[in-house]
């Protein structure tokens, strides 16, 4: 074959050119009835498809034109001996008188079609001279078309309602033969081809051989087409002859294609049937044949023909297909001892989604694939290959889409072992699936055992495993990663407090490995958990619980408190002093007063010697003020101490606004509706005036600096704050503490050249207000004397 393509352009053309020149004088000769001009016409139009120039794309198109040509000749010769012009018998000997014998194939084939249709002459004996005849061609490429086109006339003969072998199993016998043995010598020629030209050139013609391969599968075909082939003959004639080819044949391109084809022609219950004499073969194909594509079809074939009635299922229990198709691929991963690992896993892909599909309740079944790729995978260090990987998590994932349960998969023991295989990402990777699975499908995993397998799976997100640092990683995918887990721990949970209490301490003990960098996200998911089993033990009956009960109020605080201190070593002292709080909220609702003191206090602590940002600071104290408001549970003691600390810290604040509005918030810890007790209005009075005197040095401050009024807003919000407990019934607030307050402002706001366009509508909302309640009555109406001009 030469390559030039301009030159092969040339040489298609010169061919088509002779074939249509020809052609016209044979029809020319057709339409005057001259017989012997039209066949001598039709010989120097077939030389045309003696050459050896062209690659099989060209021969292709140059074998097509001269197709349609002959299937004209065809009908020529039907109409022939239908008006008995001539006798069959003749013109089949007046074409062998052709001298090339390419031409005299293809006009013998012709009219060997005729022959057999007319019915002259038993059509067996036609076909088997006809096959045999072809042999005299043995030009791979010449011989392949002249074949294929042996198969092509006859095909309407041999398949379908009508056909000359339909009925009589004799018949049959032989149109099968036929079929068999023009597909064998199609093969052997397809084989050759690799054979022939310059070793340079393999690639090349493997490339060619590729282009030519339906030729020989259209024989496997017809085979699946012809009436009358049934189960039994199949599995005892056409299979065995096809798949004898097949591994005689020893060629990697053909083995692959063929055994590819058989399985797409023939039925699925043929291949379910003769499943182990089909499987066989596999272990005798060469090594180098990518068998895993060819299995997995086969498997995908039978998973679709289970599924598609079930009524088909108790034959698959019948034949053992899963067992015969484990052990076939065992015996195949062990021929070809050079098959990549990602080949291997692929392989046991396809065999997992088979025993998913077929058999879903056998365990068992998915357990022993999984077994079975750990075995493949032992003695090898991480994975590094990214598609074998990726077959990994396919086959890890399979079980989950499956059952839509985690619960299932945990009770898999091979499923951890293939997880311990993937690398650090892959292994990420895996958990997020596992986790969106949870969510996907609401799973509740309910008992210490079950989180402690799943953690286990999971671990590739709680702790690092393979010495990654932490600023290695990407903080986008990291936090994503951690949110993920922390929305798992809400998915824990049991009704029995016994059994929920395990569940979190078996979570804390796998959370507290994680490293610093974790503990941020995924502690406050178990300290809530942890604070919502204390609320429900609360809410039983309290003499129900005692104290050799594991799961009570008091030991999970002792845990809780635990927790946190982790979380405060990390540091994270902002976030753990929310906790504590949080905590203290819930020890206050069990009427735990030490425990709620001690929260309390570790608060305070971390508020003195962690929270250095003064912005933290100002947060965190607001916290502890509104936090401590709704404590219910504190003796008179206890709550001065804590009082004083938070007015203390709040009047030691960084900025003059920032400790007004912290003391006067300061005020409402002295003034508790709910609690009769906590009615302290002298109290009240001091930390308004307090701050009343803080915002004045502010004032006092920004005049100097900036040469005119300064934060007037504090003083309109001090008197929101002193009209609140005077509604509120505080004899320590008079109407006229609220008229020297109203008019210290307008006097600060008619002075102020710059004044504050907020503060002076904040005042006036309020001035309005004061008149509202004044008209409405009550105890503005009553006490309140008017405000003045």
């Amino acid at each position: 074959m030469l390559t030039d393509a301009e030159d092969e352009e040339k040489w298609l053309a010169e061919g088509i050119a002779g074939i249509q020149h020809n052609a016209f004088y044979m029809h020319r000769a057709l339409d005057s009835n001259d017989l012997r001009a039209a066949l001598r016409y039709s010989v120097q139009m077939l030389s045309e498809l003696r050459t050896s120039l062209l690659s099989p794309n060209k021969y292709y198109e140059l074998y097509m034109r001269a197709f349609d040509e002959l299937r004209k000749l065809e009908m020529f010769f039907r109409e022939e001996t239908a008006r008995d012009a001539i006798s069959i018998v003749e013109l089949y000997e007046l074409v062998q008188h052709a001298g090339n014998i390419l031409p005299r194939l293809y006009l013998l084939c012709t009219v060997g079609s005729v022959y057999i249709k007319l019915k002259e002459a038993p059509g067996k004996d036609v076909l088997k001279d006809l096959v045999e005849m072809c042999r005299g061609i043995q030009h791979p490429v010449r011989g392949l078309f002249l074949r294929s086109y042996l198969c092509q006339i006859s095909r309407d003969k041999l398949t379908g309602i009508g056909s000359h072998f339909e009925g009589d199993a004799d018949l049959i016998n032989d149109a099968v033969e036929f079929v068999l043995q023009n597909f064998t010598e199609m093969n052997k020629l397809w084989v050759r081809l690799q054979h022939q030209g310059l070793t340079r050139e393999k690639d090349k013609r493997e490339k060619e051989r590729g282009q030519l391969r339906d030729l020989v599968g259209k024989n496997l075909h017809v085979l699946s087409q012809i009436e009358g082939i049934d189960l039994d003959m199949y599995k005892e004639t056409v299979l065995p002859r096809v798949l004898e080819q097949v591994v005689n044949c020893k060629d990697e391109l053909a083995q692959h294609y063929l055994m590819d084809c058989i399985i797409q022609v023939f039925p699925d219950e043929y291949h379910l049937q003769t499943l182990e004499t089909l499987l066989t073969a596999f272990p005798q194909l060469q090594p180098t044949v990518d068998t895993k594509v060819v299995l997995s079809r086969l498997m995908e074939r039978l998973s679709i023909y289970a599924a598609s009635s079930t009524e088909v299922l108790p034959e698959f229990l019948q034949v053992e297909a899963f067992a015969k198709l484990s052990n076939a691929i065992g015996k195949v991963i062990e021929a070809q001892v050079d098959m990549p690992i990602v080949g291997a896993i692929t392989l046991y892909v396809s065999l997992l989604t088979f025993a998913l599909r077929v058999h879903p309740d056998r365990l068992d079944y998915v357990d022993q694939v999984l077994g079975a790729c750990v075995k493949k995978l032992s003695g090898k260090a991480k994975l590094e290959d990214t598609k074998a990987t990726k077959q990994i998590v396919a086959l890890l994932s399979a079980p989950l889409e499956k059952y839509n349960d985690i619960a299932t998969a945990l009770k898999l023991p091979n499923y951890p072992r293939v997880m311990d295989h993937l690398d650090n990402g892959t292994n990420k990777v895996m958990a997020v699936v596992i986790i969106q699975s949870i969510m996907k499908s609401n799973t509740s995993i309910s008992s210490a055992d079950k989180v402690e397998a799943l953690f286990e799976l999971i671990k590739g997100l709680i702790k690092d495993t393979d010495g990654a640092q932490d600023d290695e990683l990407d903080e986008e995918e990291f936090k994503e990663e951690q949110n993920s887990v922390a929305r798992l721990i809400n998915m824990l949970h049991n009704d029995d407090p016994e059994e929920m209490l395990k569940i979190i301490c078996t979570v804390k003990k796998h959370l507290i490995l994680g490293g610093p960098k974790r503990l941020a996200f995924t502690i406050p998911s178990l300290i809530f958990s942890a604070l919502k089993l204390v609320r429900h033990l609360h809410g039983q009956d309290g003499d129900a619980i005692g104290e050799e009960v594991a799961a009570t109020p008091k030991k999970i605080f002792q845990i809780v408190h635990q927790t946190i201190e982790a979380l405060a070593s990390v540091p994270s002292p902002e976030l753990a002093l929310r906790l504590y709080l949080q905590c203290a909220e819930a020890a206050n609702d069990c009427d735990l007063e030490p425990v709620t003191y001690g929260f309390f206090t570790q608060a305070f602590v971390l508020y003195e010697e962690e929270v250095a940002d003064s912005k933290a600071q100002v947060t965190a104290i607001h916290l502890i003020i509104g936090t401590l408001q709704r404590m219910n549970v504190f003796g008179v003691e206890n709550r001065d101490t804590l009082t004083h600390k938070a007015t203390g810290y709040s009047a030691k604040l960084l900025k003059k606004l920032d400790q007004c509005r912290a003391v006067y918030a300061c005020s409402h810890l002295f003034w508790v509706d709910e609690q009769d007790g906590i009615r302290d209005g002298e109290r009240v009075l001091l930390c308004l005036k307090r701050a009343l005197r803080i915002a004045n040095a502010a004032q006092q401050m920004a005049n100097v600096t900036r040469g005119s009024s300064g934060p007037v807003i504090l003083f309109v919000e001090i008197l929101n704050k002193y009209l609140y407990f005077f509604e509120r019934g505080n004899p320590q607030i008079t109407s006229s503490l609220i008229q020297d307050l109203i008019d210290l402002i307008k006097t600060e706001t008619q002075s102020d050249s710059t004044s504050d366009p907020s503060a002076n509508a904040f005042f006036a909302c309020t001035l309005r207000y004061i008149e509202f309640q004044k008209q409405k009555g009550g105890a503005m109406g009553e006490k309140y004397e008017p405000i003045k001009a």
